[in-house]
Parts: structure tokens; C-alpha cells; sequence
């Protein structure tokens, strides 16, 4: 596997660095806090995301160290002490870190990831871990919307020319595999990560024959096994597919291949997906698949397959890979507990006028709740570090807003959804294969319920608070907002 890793350490804000100083002179730099990683509301107004990005974090944090041009650089700000740049020399990062694995599906408010470290170290790998979530879980998210809508049908990624740069066209790729598409039109994805890339001809090669079908007859005669033909160059329905037939005719079914494609990427898709279909299958081409493309999303190809359009794949290109329709994940970071001397944990909360910034205190376990007898996900709990769901007895969670809306769980099986990553420093999880992951969304999606998987106004999945966790919450609101004089 090709290594395109590079020391990204200073990939961070620059308040990170001033806190960090700050801290380490003011004697904070050891206090083990703990930190959560969350967001507000889900993509495009959907039921759930999908989370992604872990890998690459644990690749910036096993390499995370600064290096002298760093410390240089840092020098010449005039900003930071020589101690505490003396410090950056050998800093690592030494703490506890349990995450979602990639590709389950989450909720608004949950911990996606719980950093637990010192101050220093916890603060400043905020950035970096931020990107990533935010980034790759917008864009699976969204790949997951668009494979549902296609119903089965093949979809692909084609949007690395849309990207913003480079890292978003190649972890946006692999985050859309991750999210259910079929492959993707970006090569070093596949070279890096596994991605199956795909591709064959774009307008260009048509144009730079002197004629449709010598450019058609040309690509068949060279890659026989891989025809797909672009036939909207000029006119879909007079010249393209006729070209393509005659092609597909003359080179193709003398060597036993029937397996071949014509793309569409301009037009009414539907109007001409259904004649180009009569037109391939009266040429006795049933096996010719039909592909589609064109500023696609779910919505649009939702409604290309209600109206009966004959497509067999779609290529999805800038809607997908910069998340158009909503292109801001919003996953923050915040501090959550601090860590007695003792070894006892004081929750942090942060408040807001804003209701919906006011935090969720303490260090917290994430238990999602199955019906055993469907195997479905009936909701997800938010309790205190050291408590555990018991199953074999009923469970009553409600609301954390309106406390009197209940709900009784029997019969069901609680599973703790994060994972350690990190035990003192050192990495305790096994990264799985990309295969590994989008098999894991596959069957996360499929255990919610039709309602939380619609896209229109789709079911509030419910993610509550364990009684001692709410209590927590509002008894630290109740002391902030009335403090004792």
C-alpha cells in the first residue's frame, strides 16, 4: 500500500498553541480533562449520519510530534517560552481515547469520540480530529443517502474535479465508500485505501476523433472489456447510440462480449434512458447497461426512478463529494470533566442562551438498544462512565427535554457503541479493512427503522440521558444559572 502520511502537527489553530503555552505555565499542562466530540443536527435535515474519519486520526496522532523547523517557526513568533518550547521536543500523546468505529450510524448530542488526557495533549489534537470527523462523516452520510435512493442500483463518485483540494477529493472518496457507494472515479483512492476506481472515456476522446463512431469503434477495439461510450457528445438519440450499436456490433459480439454501457450525461434522463433502452434492446443489446450522470443527487435520482427512467448506474460527482445541499457536518469539541487529584472526575458544562450549545456534562458511556426480537435499534443512552445498562430487567428512559414523554424497554440487548482506541498512549484498536467498515454501515443502517431512514421529515430517533446523567445536567444548570452568593 502506498504511505502518503506526512508529519501534520501544525495542522492546528493557533489558539491551541497559545492555550497550550498558557497551560504549561500555569501549571494546568498535567490536569487530565476529558473531552467529547459531537454534533447538532444531522445533514440535509436526514434522520442519522454516519460516522467516519478515525483512521486517519489515529494516523496523526501515532505520528503527532513537532519538529525543530516547527519549534523554529514557533520561536519566531516571539510569543512562546523557550521552556515550554523545550517541551514540544518530546511531546506525544499519552492518554486514553474510545471512539463510534466508522461507519455506524449516530445521532445528534452523542460522543462520537472521548478524549481523556492531559490538559495540554487533549487540547491541542482538537482541530485535527474535528476536520476529519467533520469532513468524512458529512460526506458518508451523504453517499448513504444516494445509495439508498438508487434502490440498489449502482451509484459512483465522480467528484474529485469539484473537491476542495486534494485531501478532500481522496478521503472524500474513501468516506463515500464507507457511506455505500459502488466505486469511485478517483485512482490514488484506490491505489491508497482499496476504493475500487472505475472510469473509461470522457467528451474529449469523441471530439478528438474525426468522427463518432471511429471514436466509439477505437475505445471498443482497445478495451473491449471495459466499454462504456459517452453518446451525448453531439446527439444521444440520432448519432451516439447508433454509433455505439454499430460498435458494439462490429467489435464487441464477434469476440463473445455482450458486456458493454452507454452513458448520458446531459438531457432528460428519463425521456432519453427509456428510448435509448428500446433502441439497444431492439438492436438485440439486452445486456447493455444504461448510465447516468449530470449534477445528480438523492432527490433527483428518487425521482428518475419513480418516473420509470431505464438507468442501471449513476455517477454522482460535486453533490456528492462537497455535500452540496448542506456541506457543513458541525461536530465540535468541548470539555466535558476534569480530574481530581484524587482520581475523581468533576464535570464541565458549557451554557449558552443558545439551547441547543448547552453541553452534556461528565465522562460518558453510549449504549444503543436493540429489540431482541427484531434485531432493530430502538434507541440510544447516554449514561455516566460508571454505570451499566442492565437487559435483563425493564429499562424506563424518557425524554431529556419533555422528561414526562417515557418509554419502557423489555426484552432487549444494550451494547456499548464506543470502543477503546487508545490506553495510555498507546493504540489498543485494530483498524479494520475499508471492506470491513462499509460492511459495518450497511448493517448499521439496516438495523434503524424505515422511519429514521426516510429522507422527508423522517422519525426523531431517540437518544436519551440516563436518570443520574440528566440529573448531572440539571442540577449544573440550576448552579450556573442561580450561583450562590
Amino acid at each position: 500500500m502506498k504511505d502518503i502520511s506526512r508529519n501534520l502537527t501544525m495542522l492546528c489553530d493557533f489558539y491551541e498553541l497559545t492555550m497550550a503555552n498558557g497551560y504549561f505555565h500555569c501549571e494546568i499542562r498535567d490536569k487530565i480533562t476529558y473531552f467529547d466530540v459531537f454534533y447538532r443536527d444531522n445533514p440535509d435535515h436526514g434522520g442519522y449520519a454516519i460516522a467516519a474519519g478515525l483512521q486517519q486520526i489515529v494516523e496523526y496522532i501515532n505520528d503527532l510530534h513537532f519538529e525543530e523547523e516547527d519549534i523554529e517557526y514557533l520561536r519566531s513568533k516571539k510569543l512562546f517560552g523557550e521552556d515550554f518550547l523545550d517541551y514540544l521536543r518530546t511531546f506525544r500523546f499519552t492518554g486514553d481515547m474510545w471512539a463510534v468505529p466508522e461507519g455506524t450510524v449516530v445521532f445528534p448530542g452523542e460522543p462520537l469520540l472521548t478524549v481523556r488526557a492531559p490538559a495540554i495533549e487533549a487540547q491541542f489534537i482538537e482541530t485535527y480530529l474535528l476536520m476529519m470527523i467533520n469532513h468524512q462523516s458529512l460526506i458518508a452520510t451523504k453517499a448513504s443517502r444516494l445509495s439508498r435512493s438508487a434502490k440498489g442500483r449502482i451509484v459512483s463518485e465522480f467528484g474529485s474535479r469539484r473537491a476542495q483540494g486534494a485531501d478532500a477529493a481522496i478521503l472524500g472518496a474513501r468516506a463515500a465508500y464507507i457511506g455505500g457507494v459502488t466505486n469511485t472515479a478517483c485512482t490514488i483512492t484506490d491505489e491508497v485505501f482499496g476504493v475500487p476506481a472505475t472510469g473509461t472515456m470522457a467528451h474529449t476522446w469523441v471530439q478528438m476523433f474525426d468522427d463518432e463512431y471511429t471514436a466509439f469503434r477505437t475505445y471498443c477495439e482497445i478495451y473491449p472489456n471495459n466499454a462504456t461510450l459517452l453518446v451525448d457528445t453531439y446527439n444521444v438519440l440520432e448519432s451516439g447510440v447508433p454509433n455505439a450499436i454499430r460498435a458494439f456490433k462490429e467489435v464487441l459480439l464477434p469476440r463473445g462480449i455482450t458486456k458493454c454501457a452507454v452513458r448520458i450525461d446531459s438531457g432528460d434522463i428519463t425521456y432519453l434512458s427509456v428510448k435509448v433502452r428500446k433502441m439497444l434492446d431492439e438492436a438485440g443489446l439486452h445486456e447493455c447497461k444504461i448510465v447516468a450522470s449530470n449534477s445528480l443527487d438523492e432527490y433527483i435520482i428518487r425521482e428518475l426512478i419513480r418516473q420509470g427512467a431505464c438507468v442501471d448506474a449513476f455517477g454522482v460527482g460535486e453533490r456528492l463529494i462537497t455535500a452540496k445541499s448542506d456541506p457543513v457536518f458541525g461536530a465540535v469539541y468541548k470539555l466535558v470533566a476534569i480530574e481530581r487529584e484524587d482520581g475523581s472526575i468533576l464535570p464541565k458544562i458549557k451554557l449558552s442562551e443558545n439551547v441547543g450549545k448547552i453541553t452534556t456534562p461528565h465522562f460518558k458511556k453510549l449504549y444503543r438498544l436493540y429489540d431482541r426480537e427484531t434485531g432493530m435499534a430502538e434507541a440510544d443512552l447516554i449514561c455516566v462512565h460508571d454505570e451499566t445498562v442492565d437487559d435483563t430487567k425493564p429499562l424506563e428512559i424518557f425524554d431529556p427535554v419533555h422528561t414526562w414523554k417515557t418509554k419502557t424497554m423489555e426484552h432487549f440487548t444494550a451494547v456499548e457503541l464506543q470502543k477503546q482506541i487508545y490506553a495510555g498512549g498507546k493504540q489498543v484498536y485494530e483498524l479494520p479493512a475499508i471492506e470491513e467498515i462499509r460492511a459495518n454501515c450497511e448493517r448499521s443502517i439496516h438495523e434503524m427503522w424505515d422511519e429514521v431512514r426516510r429522507f422527508t421529515n423522517p422519525h426523531n430517533y431517540y437518544v436519551d440521558l440516563s436518570e443520574k446523567l440528566w440529573t448531572v445536567k440539571n442540577d449544573m444548570i440550576k448552579e450556573r444559572r442561580n450561583p450562590k452568593k
